[in-house]
Formats: C-alpha cells, sequence, structure tokens
C-alpha cells in the first residue's frame, strides 16, 4: 500500500473554479483508468475537458465532490447559519450567539440589553454564590440573544464545504428565490439569499446543480412526519431556532421545520412561572415580526438509536444548551417508554437515561460543571 497527499488546503489560496473542474474531470477517468493515476494526471488538457464536460452534463457529479473551498461568511444572518448547517456535508466554525454581545435593530436591542440585567439580577438570586460575575454575565446573553432575530446579520463562520454541495447550495438558493411562497418569513429568507448569491466568489457553475435529482434544501420539511421508535425513529416537539442551531450540530441526525400559524415563544426556566414570565412574553411578541431566536417552531428529528445515544453523551449535560439538554432527556423518556416490550432496544438505552452523561457508561467528563450529576437535569440556567 502507498498513501500519498495529491492536494491539500493552502491558507490564501484561492482555487478558480476551471482548475476545480479540471481537477474532477481527472477523478472521473479513475472509474476507467487503463494505466496508473500518475499517467492520468499527465493526460492531455483537452482529454481532461472533454471528460469533464460529460460528466457535468449527464449528472454524475460525485466526482466533482474532491475539490473543497474554505469560506469565510461575515455579516450572516442566524437563518442562513442554519440552513447551510443542516445539509450536514460541511465543516464549520460559527461565532457563538450564546455568549458575545449582539448587535442589532433598536427595538431588539433595547429589549436585549434590557434582559441581560434582567437575568443577571435573576440568576444572583436563584444561584447566589455559584457564579462569577464574569459567569453570570454570560448566562444572562445566552438567555437575552433569544429576543434577536434570526435575520440579525451577526454571525461569522468559518464554512468549509466542496465543490459540488457549493454550487448545489447555490442553485438551492436561486430556487427558493424563485418559489411562490409570499409569507413575510419567505421574503426576508428571500432576501438573505439573494445577498448570499451576489457575494458569492466565482465558483458557480451553471451545470452543477440538482435539478434533476430533485434535491433542494433540507431544513424545511414537506409534509407532517409520524412519530415512531425502534432500531430508528422519527419525534415531533416544538424548539426554539436556537434550540434546532444547537441540534444540527449532531450531522448524523436529520431535523426538519415548519413555522407554527400562532407563534409561541420559549420561556427560560429561570423565569418560568414568576413575575417575569408575562413581561418575558410580552416583549419577546413585540418582535414577532422579527423571527426571534426564542421563537418556536415545528421540529421533527429522524435518526438511528445509536445515533440518538450519541447525542445524548453530549446534550444531557450540566455544560449543554439547557433548552436542548431538557430536550433530548425527554426524548429519551418517550424512547425508553415505547420499546418497554422489546427487550433489546429498552436495554441498550436503559444505561442512558439514568441522570446525566457523566453517569453514562464509558462516559469521562472533563467539562467544567457546577450542577454535577446529580443536579445538571434539576438547573434552570
Amino acid at each position: 500500500m502507498n498513501i500519498e497527499v495529491i492536494a491539500s488546503t493552502k491558507v490564501g489560496y484561492k482555487m478558480p473554479k476551471e482548475e476545480a473542474i479540471s481537477f474532477s474531470g481527472k477523478a472521473a477517468g479513475i472509474c476507467y483508468m487503463p494505466d496508473n493515476f500518475e499517467t492520468l494526471m499527465n493526460e492531455p488538457k483537452d482529454k481532461t475537458e472533454k471528460r469533464a464536460n460529460r460528466t457535468l452534463k449527464s449528472g454524475h457529479h460525485s466526482v466533482y465532490g474532491h475539490s473543497t473551498y474554505n469560506l469565510v461568511l461575515e455579516g450572516i444572518p442566524k437563518i442562513l447559519a442554519m440552513i447551510l448547517n443542516n445539509e450536514q456535508d460541511y465543516n464549520t466554525s460559527e461565532k457563538s450567539a450564546r455568549y458575545t454581545h449582539m448587535e442589532a435593530s433598536p427595538q431588539e436591542k433595547d429589549l436585549y440589553e434590557k434582559w441581560i440585567e434582567i437575568y443577571e439580577r435573576r440568576i444572583s438570586e436563584v444561584y447566589p454564590d455559584m457564579f462569577t460575575e464574569r459567569e453570570i454575565n454570560k448566562k444572562a446573553m445566552e438567555n437575552a440573544r433569544y429576543l434577536i432575530s434570526v435575520f440579525t446579520p451577526a454571525t461569522t463562520m468559518l464554512y468549509s464545504v466542496d465543490f459540488r454541495q457549493l454550487n448545489y447550495i447555490v442553485n438551492w438558493a436561486k430556487d427558493y428565490i424563485n418559489n411562490d411562497l409570499s409569507d413575510s418569513f419567505s421574503l426576508k429568507l428571500k432576501d438573505v439569499f439573494k445577498d448570499f448569491i451576489k457575494a458569492m466568489p466565482n465558483v458557480v457553475v451553471d451545470e452543477l446543480n440538482a435539478s434533476q435529482k430533485g434535491r433542494k434544501f433540507s431544513i424545511f420539511a414537506d409534509r407532517e412526519r409520524y412519530e415512531e421508535f425502534g432500531e430508528n425513529y422519527s419525534t415531533n416537539y416544538l424548539a426554539s431556532f436556537a434550540e434546532l442551531a444547537q441540534a444540527q450540530r449532531h450531522r448524523t441526525i436529520e431535523y426538519e421545520m415548519s413555522l407554527l400559524d400562532d407563534p409561541q415563544y420559549f420561556v427560560p426556566p429561570i423565569i418560568k412561572d414568576t413575575n417575569l414570565e408575562e413581561e418575558w412574553i410580552k416583549d419577546i411578541s413585540s418582535l414577532k415580526e422579527y423571527y426571534p431566536q426564542g421563537m418556536l417552531v415545528k421540529v421533527n428529528e429522524r435518526g438511528t438509536i445509536e445515533n440518538f445515544i450519541q447525542k445524548s453523551y453530549e446534550r444531557i449535560c450540566g455544560s449543554a444548551q439547557l433548552e436542548i439538554m431538557l430536550q433530548t432527556k425527554k426524548t429519551m423518556d418517550r424512547y425508553l417508554d415505547a420499546v418497554k416490550d422489546k427487550p433489546e432496544l429498552y436495554n441498550e438505552l436503559l444505561p442512558y437515561s439514568k441522570g446525566a452523561s457523566c453517569t453514562f457508561p464509558n462516559k469521562k467528563c472533563i467539562l467544567p460543571c457546577k450542577f454535577g450529576g446529580a443536579g445538571a437535569l434539576k438547573r434552570k440556567i
């Protein structure tokens, strides 16, 4: 066996799309290669171009997945990051909205700053002497950011994606712009996609699209999904935009969303059932036209029992975002109840249902945690 690097990311290098096409054309030649790879790499340019053109027109686009682009997207809205991340075929590093101050419209900003102060006071009341002043501020920001719109252009992300997928994404954005949807969410999103396409570097090839395969963005649900629990599972629940963005990190699991006809909003447990809850609902409801991150959407989650367990290792945890921890634990309990007459599945889930993930088999926790295994599932922040 011999293994060698034939290409790699080079910081600062901007690969022309012609080079990506040529490399893909050579990759296509491997399938029927009469000699060795070195001969293929040194073949006449026109032979490579003809092969590349044939694969473009035939829809045999997998060979165009070998070339990769590393993109920095600055000033993009959260909803665009969510749409991109839902496609699973990517690597991303994204600016956190949980622990950074957000800049938004004057109305959003005023409420955001107001609720940071409220949450700071409330956290200090409920958990005196547990957190430092800096930790309290960060947790207050994490809860106040539910007020910020998913359309606020406040996110920066490093997005690495292959040449084929990047072209597919651009074409799906064009298809969305041309659809017949005219509700306020869709119209805002169409404007986002127009900006996205306008800002895209010169890497788009018209023939490199998935139109003949009927593909489109995977995040938007086309129909209601049944619930079922077995070797594979499908479950429906309400989650905020912010929680869904966290869940998408688990790329082995499928997620779809749809908007509710009547808006509902997540209420952070630290203020739930207090005199602050009504004020929170009033304030966040006043931002409904902005689509705040705390607005609830209907989510369908589908995957295998093994991948759900892997998700639970990360999310049923005192260091995880509280909303997704609570939902993952709720799904675990529902899953366990649904398979109680299937001993093999029941016994596979059982060790992961008794507490936070620090109690799971083979879990070696290295994350700092204020609550511990006993308090993690009871925390309000």
